[in-house]
């Protein structure tokens, strides 16, 4: 996969960063690298890898799945900086 310029400019436009249009090449140049780079990477052969937490060895904490019948909604409300008729209220966001 190869980005040109316009791609570029429309990735850059999406994250909301202002590119000029002079560095747009080297913008289009950085993102080839890095798709050349994961390229590179999906090539290793992890067939028997186990997935790891960290590079040192630790196991993940486990508890017991327990269900229960809630009934904590006014307890977890208490927390929230603004409840409406037992909901989280939040702004509201259109674009």
């Amino acid at each position: 996969m190869s980005i040109d310029e316009k791609t570029a400019a429309h990735v850059a436009k999406l994250a909301r960063i202002r590119v000029q249009e002079a560095r747009l090449p080297e913008l289009a140049q950085e993102f080839n690298t890095i798709l050349g780079f994961i390229e590179q990477l999906s090539e290793v052969d992890v067939d028997g890898v186990e997935p790891m937490v960290s590079v040192t060895p630790q196991r993940l904490k486990r508890r017991e799945d327990v269900v229960t019948a809630g009934g904590d909604a006014k307890r977890v409300l208490s927390n929230a900086p603004d409840a409406r008729e037992g909901f989280f209220a939040v702004p509201k966001v259109v674009e």
